[in-house]
């Protein structure tokens, strides 16, 4: 009987799905064969089925698009004056 794989990444689950949606299996079943595979630490099955819709349009990535820069953490003139009123 075969095991669930002990250490696996991400990028490891979405090349699978890329994998089996060339070969045509559906989101569903691709799935279910990652769960044998690696049983709690699969994606879930809306992971799965965001990249099979990413792969269809064309994506052939298995890593996170990068991003630019840290998140904006300033506040807006209106949101400053709340935060003054609401601590008095």
């Amino acid at each position: 009987m075969d095991s669930p794989l002990q250490e696996c990444t991400i990028k490891e689950q979405r090349g699978v799905v890329r994998v089996l949606w060339a070969e045509g299996v559906k989101p569903v079943e691709i799935h279910r064969h990652m769960l044998a595979r690696y049983g709690q630490s699969t994606m879930s099955q809306r992971k799965v089925y965001e990249w099979v819709e990413m792969f269809k349009l064309g994506g052939t990535r298995v890593t996170d698009e990068g991003r630019s820069g840290r998140p904006s953490t300033s506040l807006t003139q209106d949101h400053k004056s709340s935060r003054k009123a609401s601590s008095l």
